[in-house]
């Protein structure tokens, strides 16, 4: 919550509101009222998988896998709306490779043992050193796969949960330093230019490197005091 709030402070200061400046307007009418009632049963299917995979972690029970949840979740969509094709058609398949490709080479990045060469993976135990690591290296390789190469080689160090969540928290705010530090940027970057709105590297890193740097010391702070 603390992050959340400096996000919004960061951006309105350099962003200050622009007179004038309204919020596009809403969404018309619902026209394809067959495929918005699938639409509800398939946000009600994800909720109560996730919901069932989070409570099998107090009771003991096998986790569902998430491709189960996703693929469970888009079924209503697909196999009974009388749209599916168009659905099929419209799906960003240019992403959708990207991120296929993007696992197979960070596996064979890890399996040639690359990567466990150049870094020293003893050292990198306590949770700033953690935080930072994921940080700066994920602007390299992107966060998510940072992520598939990192956590086999601190699981085999022990790993704690602390050490755990502050892997994941630094290579989340990864994404908020530069467009390079996750996926999800390039997407968003790409799509906003297929609209016709550029953003520019720098102006992103310029709001980027404040907000970040606020981010490791919240995060920091609290997983190491509490």
């Amino acid at each position: 919550m603390i992050n959340l709030i400096l996000a919004w402070l960061v951006v309105r200061i350099f962003y200050p509101p622009a007179p004038g400046c309204m919020l596009p307007s809403p969404p018309g009418p619902v026209h394809d009222a067959a495929r918005f009632r699938l639409s509800k049963i398939s946000l009600a299917i994800i909720f109560a998988l996730i919901g069932l995979r989070v409570l099998s972690g107090f009771t003991g029970w096998e986790p569902l896998p998430l491709m189960v949840i996703a693929l469970a979740a888009a079924a209503p969509l697909l196999v009974l709306s009388p749209g599916r094709r168009e659905l099929i058609r419209k799906a960003d398949w240019c992403t959708l490779v990207f991120f296929a490709a993007m696992f197979v080479l960070m596996q064979s990045v890890f399996d040639s043992g690359f990567f466990q060469a150049s870094l020293d993976v003893t050292r990198v135990t306590s949770v700033p050193v953690i935080m930072t690591v994921s940080v700066v290296i994920s602007q390299f390789i992107s966060n998510v796969p940072f992520v598939a190469l990192f956590q086999p080689l601190i699981i085999q160090q022990g790993m704690s949960v602390q050490e755990m969540l502050a892997l994941a928290a630094g290579s989340t705010i990864a994404g908020n330093l530069t467009i390079l530090g996750a996926a999800s940027n390039v997407i968003v970057v790409q799509n906003a230019e297929r609209q016709g709105i550029t953003l520019s590297f720098l102006e992103f890193f310029r709001i980027g490197l404040p907000l970040t740097i606020l981010n490791v010391v919240v995060y920091s702070v609290f997983l190491t005091f509490f």
